[in-house]
């Protein structure tokens, strides 16, 4: 059996901070970003271009009171908003950022990510279901049945991904794509994953378990301090996540050409989607939860489905020819 070395905790430690911190910097840069796409200011007072607004906010979620509603369910309550963040960064443990910065390369990685990711529909039905409060658990309903649907278009659009590159390690469908990324031949399915990773952590245009003008702030209307903060969290961290796995999955990873390290290749690429998702919250309206779920039911599955059998049998032909 190896033994860790000091570089595998440098790498673990590496990942830890880098993730938390993006987290908080993507704050700044969504008000930002918001702010330019809708021509108005933003964050601009709280240090140099506003960027000391994070901080602020920081420092305001500890000190706020960290209340726990009297008819709430407390252990479940306080357990709900860890999970959210833990599954998260469980996910993360099998991204490859560069050729030999990963956590763990594990065979099955891509089916670690998805079961990372089933179990972050938990901490939005439990926190709901524990505050004891009718909008709250409205929140939770919607967005059980919102992830649980979305995690099947999620896991059928990856199947393309598997097949052309042979396994389910991420590393080695990053390896597979020297000489094409997959983004080219899986462009349907590219596209579905995308949306599905949107729906699943309910960003804008598909954030219909918190949607404020019905729910107050559905699944969490009960939490405060940094209860709600982590709720908050791990919103940022989730859309890091499937800006990273998009990355790894359809447009190379680390690949690039040489004048550029692979991890720079590798961020330059995740930022890019990262910003992609704010623009979507700049300029996208949101959809009923009705037309949401017949959306996914009825256009994405048969789709899904489709690009499964033509990938197989492109696949089979090439391999018989």
């Amino acid at each position: 059996m190896e033994t860790a070395t000091p570089n595998y905790f440098l790498i673990i430690g590496g990942v830890l901070f880098v993730m938390l911190n993006v987290a908080a910097l993507l704050i700044w840069v969504e008000r930002r970003g918001l702010a330019l796409f809708q021509d108005r200011y933003g964050p601009n007072r709280a240090g140099p271009f506003g960027l000391l607004i994070v901080a602020a906010d920081s420092i305001k979620l500890f000190f706020k009171q960290d209340w726990i509603p009297p008819f709430a369910d407390k252990p479940v309550f306080v357990l709900a908003p860890a999970i959210v963040v833990v599954t998260v960064l469980m996910s993360f443990v099998v991204i490859p950022f560069a050729p030999g910065v990963i956590v763990a390369d594990l065979n099955i990685g891509l089916l670690f990510f998805l079961a990372m990711s089933s179990m972050g529909a938990y901490s939005i039905i439990l926190g709901g279901w524990a505050s004891n409060n009718k909008y709250s658990l409205l929140g939770a309903m919607r967005g059980a049945a919102q992830m649980i649907s979305y995690e099947v278009f999620m896991g059928l659009s990856l199947m393309g991904v598997v097949l052309l590159s042979g396994s389910f390690s991420l590393v080695e469908i990053v390896e597979a794509q020297r000489g094409l990324w997959f983004f080219i031949p899986q462009i349907v399915g590219f596209v579905i994953f995308f949306i599905a990773g949107i729906a699943e952590t309910h960003r804008l245009p598909f954030d219909i378990p918190e949607a404020e003008s019905e729910l107050i702030a559905g699944f969490h209307s009960e939490y405060s301090g940094m209860k709600f903060g982590m709720f908050f969290i791990g919103e940022y961290m989730g859309i890091t996540l499937i800006s990273c796995m998009i990355v790894t999955l359809y447009f190379g990873g680390w690949l690039g050409p040489d004048f550029l390290p692979p991890i720079v290749w590798f961020i330059l690429k995740t930022l890019f989607f990262l910003l992609i998702f704010v623009l979507l919250r700049a300029s996208m309206p949101r959809p009923r939860y009705d037309q949401l779920m017949e959306y996914g039911w009825k256009v994405l599955l048969p789709l899904t489905l489709l690009n499964l059998m033509v990938t197989a049998g492109v696949v089979l032909w090439m391999s018989e020819s």
